[in-house]
């Protein structure tokens, strides 16, 4: 009796491993982005698995105003899958520390994320930006 017990004891621990690991957020860091007059380091990223901060993806990093004399205030522009484009504005001519966290409420988790930094050049001209970040993950595949 004792042996059938530690056997699907066993059996339990193995199979609890497996979904654990086949929900783990895949993460890792957000090369540093610049263009003339924006800078992003520091940045890391998080696709949350399912049911946890609503599968958002999260980020976080310093972005800097790199040029203290143009007047011109720089931001972060992040779009999910099924969402538009939300920006963050940083701080003219200084930087800041952003972490925030986006998702669409229609799902579960998020598989595709894209990230870009600019700078606001007004309207009369068009902003500048570093090129665009494109973060995945393949939840059926994990």
């Amino acid at each position: 009796m004792k042996r059938a017990a530690l056997g699907l004891a066993a059996v339990g621990l193995m199979f609890g491993g497996t979904v654990a690991v086949a929900y783990s957020p895949a993460q890792g860091p957000i090369p540093n982005l610049d263009s003339p007059g924006v800078e992003f380091t520091s940045g890391h990223y998080k696709l949350n698995r399912p049911g946890v901060n609503h599968g958002a993806f999260e980020w976080w990093g310093r972005l800097s105003d790199t040029i203290m004399t143009d007047r011109h205030n720089v931001y972060v522009e992040v779009k999910v899958q099924g969402h538009g484009w939300v920006r963050y504005y940083g701080k003219q001519r200084g930087s800041v520390w952003l972490h925030r966290s986006n998702w669409n409420g229609a799902q579960r988790y998020i598989g595709e994320a894209k990230f870009r930094v600019c700078r606001d050049r007004g309207t009369l001209r068009p902003d500048n930006c570093a090129p665009l970040q494109t973060l995945t993950h393949d939840w059926d595949r994990s």
